[in-house]
C-alpha cells in the first residue's frame, strides 16, 4: 500500500472565541495545495480512499485532493487524524483499509510528523512538515506495528 500523508494548507487565524476545528483554508492555502496536487498527480498519485481529520481545514484539503487527484475516491472522516491523535490510532485506522492500493490521509501537525516517524519505526525522528507538504510511505505489512519505507516527501516550495 502507498500511504500519503498530506498536511492541510494554510488556514485562517483562529479568531477569539472560535473553535480551532472551524478554521478554513485561505485563498493562498488553496492555491498552494492545487500546485502540489498537480505535481503529485503527475507522479501517479490517485488514492482510492482519502481519510481526513474532521477539522474544516483538513476536510477542505481532502476535498481538493479528491478533485485534483482522484474524483472517484471516497472521503471518510476520522478522529484518528486530529492534531493530537495517537499515531498508533491512525495506523489502526489505516489498517482497516488494507485493501486499498493507495490511501491519502489529510491531517495536521504534530500528527503528520509523529505518524511519519511511527510508520517508519523511528519514534525519535523529527520532521519539518510544512503546511501543504506530502509524504509517501510504502507499507507491505499490516500487523499491529507498522513497517514502512519512506519513498519521498515534497513541500509546496518545491512543487
Amino acid at each position: 500500500m502507498q500511504i500519503y500523508l498530506l498536511r492541510h494548507g494554510i488556514a485562517e487565524d483562529a479568531p477569539a472565541g472560535k473553535r480551532d476545528g472551524g478554521r478554513a483554508l485561505t485563498a493562498e492555502g488553496r492555491k498552494k495545495l492545487r500546485g502540489i496536487l498537480k505535481c503529485v498527480k503527475e507522479a501517479g498519485v490517485a488514492p482510492g480512499l482519502i481519510l481526513t481529520s474532521p477539522y474544516v481545514r483538513a476536510l477542505q484539503t481532502a476535498e481538493l485532493a479528491q478533485a485534483g487527484l482522484s474524483p472517484e475516491a471516497m472521503i471518510a472522516r476520522t478522529q484518528a487524524l486530529t492534531p493530537d491523535a495517537d499515531p498508533q490510532d491512525a495506523w489502526e485506522e489505516i489498517r482497516l483499509h488494507r485493501d486499498q492500493a493507495q490511501i491519502l490521509c489529510s491531517s495536521h501537525e504534530p500528527l503528520c510528523g509523529r505518524l511519519t516517524a511511527h510508520l517508519l519505526q523511528c519514534p525519535e525522528l523529527q520532521i519539518d512538515f510544512k503546511k501543504g507538504a506530502i509524504v509517501r510511505i510504502d507499507a507491505e505489512n499490516f500487523g499491529p506495528r507498522p513497517k514502512g519505507v519512506l519513498k519521498w516527501m515534497l513541500s509546496p516550495k518545491l512543487a
